[in-house]
């Protein structure tokens, strides 16, 4: 049999296909939203300004570390929900979602701390630029009332997800987004009828949208009982010593992998950010775009952690694994596609900014940068959410994705701006080498198939 042949019998399963477009769409479209919108944000704000638009963008890091942690919470519990799902065992399911509500609360109380009480400190890590300092710390200040909001929506969506309700989380953030949108528009250039507040008004766009999203997500889930979501408050306030140990053990090192991998992330906005005002302002441009491109990957990835997490519940590891592989071809192949659809047709959107011609210079050599390396991100994005962290193989994710970011990433790109002074998009070029990496070794392990363990089992 001819390698075409193995390749096209390979991908020749139409469950497969059914069950990933039933659930990747409604992520990708969620993604998409939430993309296009925060591109129509950073737009708007860059309307403004590169002072404006680089505050707004240096606070955004703040929010970016609360994201990651809260994905790290809900995606470390997702593990056990999926393949809990797998095996039917819905009081378990609602046990760990109150687990992952109070490590949620405990890390965006944190973050939250730092945004009201000492936002000017948060940012001085990024950048020394007095007035990009203080226009992001009245963001802060107003934006970081959002995030115990925010925990507790991440937390239900992630559950909603990995058994199956994928369209409930869509459309509720695709609302939530969209007033979000409005109210920016509305109280950044001061539209219908309300004032005109710059900076100020876009945080308070979005510290009134993410309690809308809550309050929204709990009324929707509540409403029905039946719910695998709908927990009680003795599931969320219980306090069984065992069960929690039972669950962190491989939950810690996914929490600790988001936490050194978006540390690492934020520490390379640091860097860029010492670059120059003008560096960052690109950055948050092609940011953007990157988004925009990147959300078909996100649908795809986090489609093939419940389905590997669902397979492995069910006993099925055999089959587990090809739909794994399976993901991770199309995943490559629609990098490569998507990163030229970019190069092709994104360059337009520079026109919206009013910005210096050295930032859109600059930012438009970082396009060509992300557009060809969009497929080896998106191919490690299906390898550590999609498959490895399905699996349970958390401590191999948090080697593989915490720290090579540390060993290999940060200091070549700290190296390349510090030392050799290089310009922005070739300090971003050498923040790519963690990704070359991490794609060598993930992929070893994949075939190794020493990734996957049943978690339900532990539990149950």
């Amino acid at each position: 049999m001819s390698f075409l042949q193995k390749f096209l019998d390979f991908y020749r399963d139409r469950e497969y296909f059914a069950s990933l477009v039933r659930i990747a769409l409604p992520i990708a479209t969620q993604s998409l939203v939430m993309s296009s919108l925060n591109m129509v944000s950073v737009v708007m704000i860059g309307q403004l300004g590169e002072t404006e638009l680089a505050a707004v963008g240096l606070a955004g890091q703040i929010f970016f570390l609360v994201n990651l942690i809260l994905f790290g919470v809900a995606s470390g519990a997702a593990m056990f929900t999926a393949q809990l799902w797998g095996k039917g065992d819905i009081p378990n399911i609602r046990r760990v979602l109150g687990l992952s509500l109070k490590l949620g609360l405990l890390g965006a109380g944190v973050f939250w701390a730092l945004a009201i009480f000492a936002p000017q400190a948060a940012l001085q890590f990024y950048t020394e630029d007095p007035a990009v300092v203080a226009l992001g710390a009245d963001f802060l200040r107003i934006f970081g009332w959002s995030y115990p909001f925010f925990a507790v929506t991440f937390a239900y969506a992630f559950v909603l997800r990995s058994t199956g309700n994928v369209r409930l989380p869509m459309a509720v953030t695709v609302f939530a987004l969209s007033l979000n949108t409005i109210l920016a528009y509305g109280l950044i250039f001061g539209h219908f009828g309300l004032p005109k507040m710059g900076v100020e008004g876009a945080a308070w766009a979005g510290l009134i949208a993410r309690v809308v999203e809550c309050l929204l997500m709990l009324a929707m889930v509540y409403r029905r009982r039946d719910y695998p979501a709908a927990a009680s408050l003795g599931d969320i306030f219980e306090f069984d010593w065992n069960f929690i140990v039972r669950v962190m053990k491989p939950v810690l090192p996914v929490i600790a992998n988001e936490l050194l991998w978006s540390m690492g992330i934020t520490t390379y906005s640091a860097i860029y950010a010492r670059v120059g005002t003008d560096a960052i302002a690109a950055i948050n441009i092609v940011g953007a775009i990157d988004q925009l491109a990147f959300v078909a990957f996100i649908g795809l990835g986090n489609a093939t952690a419940i389905l590997v997490g669902n397979l492995i519940g069910k006993g099925d590891k055999e089959e587990a694994v090809r739909y794994a592989g399976r993901s991770l071809g199309l995943q490559i192949v629609a990098g490569v596609v998507i990163g030229l659809l970019v190069y092709l047709f994104a360059d337009g959107i520079f026109s919206l900014y009013k910005v210096s011609p050295s930032v859109i210079e600059s930012a438009r050599s970082l396009l060509l940068i992300m557009a060809a390396a969009i497929w080896l991100r998106a191919a490690n994005m299906v390898m550590i959410v999609g498959i490895l962290r399905a699996g349970g193989d958390t401590r191999f994710s948090l080697a593989l994705d915490g720290m090579v970011i540390w060993v290999v990433g940060v200091p070549l790109a700290a190296f390349a701006a510090f030392i050799l002074h290089w310009p922005v998009e070739l300090v971003y070029l050498m923040a790519l080498t963690e990704e070359v990496t991490k794609f060598i070794f993930s992929l070893w392990r994949f075939f190794s198939r020493k990734w996957i363990n049943d978690l339900a089992q532990t539990i149950t």
